[in-house]
């Protein structure tokens, strides 16, 4: 079950109706808030990501019920501005198989909502970081699946 009642497209769409980057901004910590919680025990060193500026944890969950596996990811942050972000990698990634989240592209979809030119360069190192986890993530279910 996806963490958030928006799709990718929904997203941008929603980027593109708003006429400046306070409201995204706004908008992003919105999104962020509607986000599950992690358990306390999930709040470990092991699921922290790194690079990011703010504390960001991440697990993942590999769903097999399905003709491929999936990977069910969630994550948090102590930051609700991060927590928007960690909506969009998760939008992108969440519910996919290894070998999509593999060959996914997330710069181009961070250069459509114009995050490059709007984040700091650590909070695009975040970013970047949320992505090696999540890929690292999914390695490790296509290994352990094959």
């Amino acid at each position: 079950m996806p963490a958030l009642d928006m799709t990718l497209e929904e997203l941008l769409e929603e980027f593109e109706h708003l006429p400046d980057w306070g409201d995204r901004c706004d908008f992003l910590i919105d999104l962020g808030m509607e986000l599950p919680k992690l358990d306390a025990a999930e709040k470990v060193e092991a699921n922290r990501v790194l690079g990011c500026q703010s504390s960001v944890w991440m697990v993942a969950d590999v769903q097999d019920d399905g003709p491929e596996p999936r990977l069910a990811i969630r994550a948090q942050s102590d930051s609700m501005f991060v927590s928007g972000l960690i909506a969009i990698v998760l939008l992108l990634f969440d519910g996919k198989t290894p070998g999509e989240i593999l060959e996914a592209d997330p710069d181009a979809l961070f250069e459509r909502l114009d995050l490059k030119r709007h984040l700091s360069s650590q909070r695009r190192n975040g970013m970047n970081g949320m992505v090696q986890r999540i890929r690292a993530l999914a390695a490790q279910a296509a290994r352990a699946t094959t």
